[in-house]
């Protein structure tokens, strides 16, 4: 009989299969990436475009534009758009990043015939009404101005803006840059930016030959947009450490963010730092949330990350603690950063952050859209799957002694930005 008082002994994962797509091309060039599984009648198809064009003077410019994208076309208003989409049980979101701007369309695959022309409509003949935009920066401001009083929004802008400035990555966005937003520069960039010279389509689900002849009939032929683009390029110089504190005479909580430049997922030492950062703040089990929130009790919650974007990488801690415990919880992350770097971690706690690593790598694995997402990673990276295999056996083998070796190689305190938001 099973005994319910001992816990189970833990396992380690052994076997992690990555499925990767097949990879054909429309008759316009465009590479299609098709990840055909699963028996559900379901299809998540992405459009996928690099940022381009990159003009510090209007930081907001492709962020509007993929906004109000599907606002309305040349024959169909935002409301037509909505109802189409709608009627076929499909869903349609887009998407901005710093590096990239999506349009996924979900639908059950038997609609394609219905559902991809007026996609193709959105991506070829959107109009961005006046009317439309002017709502838009309405809500967005009236959205700001709700952020700008959370000292956590603020912690994250500020911090930003002092590693990355005036980039895509670093925006310090204002209310006076909604105001610059006009109609005839969205659809210059909109003209520039969605085509299919720019464009990655990534489909996930069932999605079988005679599907891919639909999709190729509807966007293989031709584009109307073909402004010219320039691929946004970036370069970034590590800042010396600085502190940064906005004050708030009245706040009840501090908002904590700290870090500097990284190295992204294309370094050989990133699967390492991935592996320490976990053991530091990367799962509730981490040696921040014990101290800080466990032992402490300053914080509902604190983690730390190691970030991967096209053009830099990032590392930070971020955290919110009461105000009058502000000062304290700094000290007990510089306690904790020492600690690495000067202690070998244990087996014991080792093996735990191996075993919860891989667990959450096999269950990020579930489905045909996570299988995408997995492969997304590593082609907008220009890498392949080999990463996934260094990166598990680095998880399975990496040693105490190697995990202090990257602390004092990529913690160091006082080359870190440290931004706090209340009072200290």
């Amino acid at each position: 009989m099973l005994n319910r008082t001992q816990a189970p002994a833990f396992r380690q994962v052994n076997n992690i299969k990555f499925i990767p797509p097949v990879k054909q091309q429309l008759a316009n060039g465009i590479d299609v990436f098709i990840l055909n599984i699963g028996e559900q009648d379901l299809v998540r198809i992405e459009f996928i475009f690099e940022n381009v064009n990159w003009d510090a003077s209007k930081p907001l410019l492709a962020m509007a534009v993929n906004g109000l994208i599907n606002s309305g076309t040349a024959s169909l208003s935002a409301k037509e758009i909505a109802d189409k989409i709608d009627y076929y049980g499909a869903f349609l979101q887009t998407d901005f990043s710093s590096d990239y701007t999506n349009v996924t369309l979900f639908t059950l695959t038997k609609h394609l015939n219905a559902v991809l022309p007026v996609v193709y409509d959105i991506l070829n003949n959107s109009i961005f009404p006046q009317e439309e935009l002017d709502i838009y920066k309405q809500n967005q401001k009236q959205r700001l101005q709700v952020n700008l009083q959370k000292n956590d929004f603020l912690g994250r802008k500020t911090f930003a803006h002092a590693i990355f400035g005036n980039t895509p990555y670093g925006i310090n966005v204002e209310m006076a840059d909604y105001d610059e937003l006009k109609r005839e520069e969205l659809l210059t960039h909109y003209q520039s930016a969605y085509q299919p010279k720019n464009c990655v389509i990534i489909v996930s689900g069932k999605f079988v030959n005679k599907d891919f002849e639909v999709l190729d009939q509807i966007f293989g032929k031709s584009w109307k947009n073909e402004g010219p683009f320039e691929k946004n390029k970036l370069s970034f110089v590590a800042q010396d450490g600085q502190e940064i504190y906005v004050e708030k005479p009245d706040a009840l909580q501090s908002a904590i963010r700290m870090g500097n430049l990284a190295i992204d997922r294309k370094h050989p030492d990133f699967p390492s730092l991935q592996v320490l950062n976990c053991v530091l703040g990367g799962y509730f089990g981490s040696r921040l949330m014990a101290n800080i929130r466990e032992d402490k009790g300053y914080t509902y919650g604190i983690g730390s990350a190691v970030a991967s974007l096209k053009q830099a990488g990032y590392f930070f801690i971020a955290t919110e603690v009461g105000a009058d415990v502000c000062a304290d919880a700094l000290k007990e992350i510089e306690k904790e950063i020492t600690l690495l770097k000067t202690e070998p971690i244990s087996e014991e706690e080792l093996d735990l952050v191996r075993n919860y690593m891989l667990g959450s790598m096999l269950g990020s694995l579930e489905n045909a859209f996570s299988h995408a997402d997995k492969f997304k990673n590593i082609y907008f990276s220009g890498m392949d799957y080999d990463y996934y295999s260094r990166y598990i056996d680095t998880v399975k083998t990496i040693t105490p002694a190697q995990l202090m070796n990257i602390a004092n190689k990529y913690l160091n305190s006082d080359q870190m930005i440290k931004v706090v938001i209340g009072k200290k």
